[in-house]
């Protein structure tokens, strides 16, 4: 089964854009326009791509150290 989750190959901010394509099937850059055009159209594009950048997991395998050493 296929999770929503952010894109670690086809990001340019976060990687929503690329993890909502990549779960759906469809190009990114068709999601990408779809932002753009949500915010023009009132704003909801940037609230809406905030609030998933902070919901949406990382990708699989990646951790918030960027080294990949354990912090102990």
């Amino acid at each position: 089964m296929k999770k929503l989750r952010r894109s670690s190959k086809d990001n340019k901010i976060c990687g929503v854009c690329g993890g909502i394509a990549e779960f759906f099937g469809v190009d990114a850059t068709i999601v990408r326009i779809l932002f753009v055009l949500f915010t023009l159209a009132g704003g909801s594009g940037i609230l809406l791509y905030i609030a998933m950048a902070i919901i949406m997991p990382k990708p699989a395998g990646e951790s918030d150290n960027e080294d990949g050493k354990d912090e102990t």
